[in-house]
């Protein structure tokens, strides 16, 4: 008997070598070449010519608005861009236990009052989803359920019911007679999620597939994955807290890194419709080091807490910071001892946002710098203080993209004061609201001692 070839398939490109390499030769990510068994082409392929198709000038092809089939779940519809396309294909992500299937199961329900619905489960059996189901309080739901790991038989049961939405939960556990790896492999994933997403098209059925996340926290199996489906979703949040946060990370139908916030309860996930709350400490009075920053989430302005501690450190002092980027306070700190004369150098900065959150774009930096200069101070900025804008390595304080948007929505939950990039001054009094702009950050430091 003919000893099986290896074949070593890297996760980051899905590119291929004969034998192991510390780098991949396509795409040069080191150690990401797992093993697998090499998979024999059949024996006529790429034999037959194919005839030449039909070519459309793009302009006279109709480009209609897409019909979309909401969720029933206002959270996931904002983050999906108003609900799942027909024939659209989602990937959605997270941790173990974090609450994956119980937000698709609850979807599922919704959308079965207005359309068919099928559960593919290759995890658990169909009594272990009824149980779910009992546990959420869906005790009549009309969602159909199968559970079956093999592809060939899930999509002749795709073909059959001809459902609206289908959710194959997980896509690593489904595999191909026509493959001879293992379920889980590369070449079993990326097999498995080509030929459904060829049927969702195909046939219009809407599918979701749910993936595995690695302990780094990216979604295991090929990259290529996340190109060939149309939206990529990611589950964040603290699996001791009962919050959860939806990300969009790839969305050809909507807004990218649109966020839903959802809160754990006793009858499954539901949608909160303030997020700003959670992300906002409730002080008794104002504390040193504690500012609130108005940031952008894809199409939503929200208000978190930015704190810092500024604390004396050895001869080693420590940066460490908790949903920002470490690399970018470290500029901020050089920047603030160059241009406002503020030096840290022998102190440890600490820096988190509430909530869990993570913030990534720029516009946090002047909120972050006056945080860490009230703390080293001992100074409290105002009750109902907030700011944004970006800092720039000269000490120019840049304008943040949507300020107008940004000013009312602190204004809509109560916030008085704010120190804002001058581009960003609003051009009309907003009631209630006091801005003062500026274009240094020695002046916004300045401003904030004499609040």
């Amino acid at each position: 008997m003919n000893k099986a070839k290896s074949l070593y398939t890297c996760n980051e490109c899905g590119g291929a070598s004969p034998k192991w390499l510390g780098k991949c030769p396509s795409c040069d990510a080191w150690n990401s070449l797992v093993e697998g068994i090499a998979e024999t082409p059949g024996k006529h392929r790429f034999q037959a010519l194919v005839a030449a198709q039909p070519v459309a000038t793009l302009s006279d092809i109709d480009a209609s608005e897409l019909s979309r089939l909401p969720t029933g779940i206002d959270e996931l519809d904002r983050v999906l861009g108003g609900g799942i396309v027909a024939g659209g294909v989602v990937l959605i992500g997270g941790d173990p236990g974090i609450g994956k299937s119980t937000l698709l199961l609850q979807a599922l329900d919704a959308m079965s009052r207005s359309a068919r619905t099928l559960y593919v489960t290759g995890e658990e059996s169909g009594a272990q989803v009824a149980l779910r189901s009992r546990r959420l309080g869906l005790e009549s739901s009309q969602v159909r359920v199968i559970a079956e790991i093999q592809l060939e038989k899930i999509a002749a049961t795709i073909i059959a019911e001809q459902p609206g939405v289908c959710v194959i939960d997980s896509i690593q556990t489904v595999y191909s007679e026509e493959l001879t790896s293992a379920p889980g492999s590369v070449a079993q994933v990326r097999e498995c999620a080509a030929q459904l997403t060829r049927l969702a098209k195909s046939s219009g059925v809407s599918i979701v597939f749910v993936g595995h996340v690695t302990k780094d926290g990216t979604l295991a199996g090929p990259r290529v994955l996340e190109h060939i489906v149309d939206t990529v979703l990611y589950f964040e949040g603290d699996p001791h807290s009962s919050f959860r946060l939806v990300r969009a990370i790839k969305n050809r139908f909507g807004a990218v890194n649109e966020i839903g916030v959802f809160a754990m309860t006793e009858r499954g996930l539901k949608g909160v419709s303030n997020p700003s709350a959670i992300f906002l400490s409730t002080h008794g009075d104002p504390v040193p080091g504690s500012c609130v920053l108005v940031t952008i989430e894809g199409t939503r302005p929200l208000l978190v807490e930015v704190q810092a501690l500024v604390d004396s450190g050895g001869p080693s002092p420590r940066r460490l910071s908790v949903g920002l980027d470490r690399d970018r306070l470290a500029m901020m700190l050089a920047v603030l001892h160059r241009h406002a004369g503020i030096a840290c150098l022998d102190q440890d900065v600490f820096v988190n946002a509430v909530g869990g959150v993570r913030i990534s774009e720029p516009a946090a930096d002047l909120a972050v710098m006056l945080a860490i200069q009230g703390s080293l101070r001992g100074r409290a900025l105002p009750r109902g203080f907030f700011a944004f804008g970006e800092v720039g390595l000269a000490g120019e304080v840049r304008p943040a993209p949507r300020g107008q948007e940004r000013l009312k929505e602190a204004a809509k939950l109560g916030f008085s004061v704010a120190i804002v990039p001058k581009a960003n001054a609003p051009r009309r009094a907003i009631e209630g609201l006091t801005v003062h702009a500026v274009e240094r950050i020695e002046q916004a430091i300045d401003l904030a001692r004499g609040l």
